[in-house]
């Protein structure tokens, strides 16, 4: 009588099998109370803006359609709790700056009198964070959908998009100054005199995903590790 093969079968080098993943029990619990939360603010915030709704939504909006996007493909791709956190802090930093115009935040003026600054630095807090957390959600996106390791090359390509991204958001401040007249557009580009200002927003998102990148990127894929199992 022949003898059975005790040899399995080789595991999957496919990739996208091996990084298939389904969220726990429970994962939508988080999301679901930041977006509640998310949406209180955000009507409080409407309720009468000293820069008026208009000025806000151009702010604002961009932000609430990536949410839409992620709201949208929840059930094909939830995405780790450390990215809903990401989004609802950077979606509070694009609200604050709605509500007053990045050049006339309280917290800026404050910092700008305090610290003798040359213009209000706001603007700036906001570019970082273009920067910094955007970067996970492509992080993130490309380890999942895609045969990227962790490494340079996911380095260098979530850096890249992020540039990709401050650069358009310079484009789309200019197209709404072209096409809005009056204080309104030139409140939205908001370079305060700085000639260089749009050079200076693209190098500060830049720099903050290159440096949040290799600073938290374990603690993100703790976040991945922690709220996702495998099929």
């Amino acid at each position: 009588m022949a003898s059975q093969s005790n040899v399995s079968e080789p595991a999957s080098t496919d990739p996208s099998v091996a990084k298939r993943r389904v969220a726990r029990p429970g994962h939508q619990r988080l999301p679901l109370i930041l977006l509640a939360v998310g949406a209180l603010i955000l009507g409080l915030s409407l309720i009468n803006p000293p820069a008026g709704r208009f000025s806000w939504s151009l702010e604002v909006v961009p932000g609430l359609i990536g949410v839409a996007v992620m709201i949208g493909t929840y059930k094909k791709l939830p995405l780790s709790h450390w990215i809903y956190i990401s989004v609802f802090i950077h979606i509070l930093i694009l609200n604050y700056g709605g509500i007053y115009t990045y050049a006339e935040t309280p917290l800026g003026n404050w910092a700008k009198d305090t610290f003798h600054f040359a213009r209000n630095h706001y603007d700036r807090i906001g570019h970082i964070a273009l920067g910094v957390f955007p970067c996970f959600i492509i992080r993130e996106v490309l380890l999942r959908l895609t045969p990227l390791q962790r490494g340079g090359w996911l380095y260098f390509l979530v850096v890249s998009v992020v540039l990709a991204i401050a650069a358009f958001w310079e484009l789309l401040e200019w197209w709404v100054t072209l096409i809005v007249a009056g204080d309104k557009g030139t409140a939205f580009l908001g370079t305060q005199g700085d000639v260089w200002d749009a050079q200076w927003d693209m190098f500060l998102a830049q720099l903050g995903a290159m440096i949040a990148l290799p600073l938290l990127g374990r603690l993100h894929d703790r976040s991945m590790a922690k709220v996702f199992v495998n099929e």
